[in-house]
């Protein structure tokens, strides 16, 4: 009879500490996931004032990895340190992939705004379809700086002006 009541007690206990070790796993992911996102919030940018969801008409390129994306900073890079004045922004691609984009202005005017930041994303597509990465794609006119950098692989773009205020845009 008593080893009844303990296989019983067991089998209803069981399932309960299997459910409490899988909430325990799942604060831990959002406790991991939140102290990296803190190690860039207040170190490239300052707090995110605001948030967007972008749903995106691209899907990512098959051949698109971490090292193509930090491609394609480092050639925007160039491009910047090639002209005639100094950069007004700075982009990185951080997370374990490099599939988070930070843009951060680098001077008071250039993303000043939010309205600034989305004419300065703007520009970028062109810029983006004149990369190595996605200059001999077959793209449509249409598709924004969200699109192309989603087909590139990255999930959200942090855009900021460096002091006061940061944009975030999740791309799904």
């Amino acid at each position: 009879m008593l080893h009844r009541i303990m296989l019983i007690s067991l089998l209803v206990l069981l399932p309960a500490a299997a459910s409490a070790a899988s909430d325990e796993q799942v604060v831990a992911a959002k406790t991991s996931s939140n102290a990296a996102e803190s190690r860039h919030e207040g170190y490239y940018y300052p707090k995110i004032t605001s948030s967007e969801v972008y749903k995106a008409r691209t899907k990512v390129l098959a051949k698109m990895n971490r090292h193509e994306r930090l491609l394609f900073i480092s050639s925007t890079t160039q491009q910047q340190g090639s002209s005639s004045y100094a950069p007004r922004y700075v982009m990185f691609a951080k997370g374990e992939e490099a599939e988070k984009l930070i843009i951060v202005g680098l001077d008071d005017e250039t993303l000043g705004t939010i309205y600034r930041a989305r004419a300065l994303l703007a520009a970028l597509s062109s810029l983006a379809r004149l990369t190595p990465l996605l200059r001999d794609a077959d793209l449509e006119d249409t598709l924004t700086f969200y699109d192309l950098v989603h087909l590139m692989g990255f999930t959200q773009i942090t855009v900021s002006d460096g002091r006061s205020h940061s944009h975030r845009v999740t791309l799904q």
